[in-house]
């Protein structure tokens, strides 16, 4: 059992920036792949940036060079700085952890948190 707690989201200017965060808690132990995705009224969700297995990460092409993932092993935080925001990236953000815990494979998701950017 793992639980992901969001917070971070809000309202921000064209170019402006913001950083979410994801507290882990549970059996984080089992977690073996993290990250944030999105969804856009009307669209898919759709991943954002992720540490997959070995902690390699990866980025939606929207996102490079503006957005970057980092966690807190200390804490079992993961966290998503966001720079340059544009319209285009407003979404609700969601939280995703993938576990395996004696070779059973759970997906956990977070409440998802809201990002607005205004012009």
């Amino acid at each position: 059992q793992v639980q992901l707690v969001e917070s971070g989201g809000g309202l921000v200017q064209v170019g402006g920036s913001l950083r979410l965060s994801c507290a882990a808690s549970g059996s984080t132990f089992s977690i073996n792949a993290i990250g944030w995705y999105r969804q856009a009224p009307g669209k898919q969700r759709e991943l954002v940036a992720r540490f997959g297995s070995g902690g390699k990460t990866n980025y939606a092409d929207s996102v490079k060079g503006r957005f970057t993932i980092s966690r807190d092993g200390a804490t079992n935080t993961v966290y998503l700085q966001m720079n340059s925001l544009k319209p285009e990236d407003t979404a609700v953000y969601y939280c995703n952890a993938d576990t395996m815990i004696w070779g059973e494979e759970a997906q956990y998701w977070g409440q998802g948190t809201q990002v607005t950017v205004a012009s």
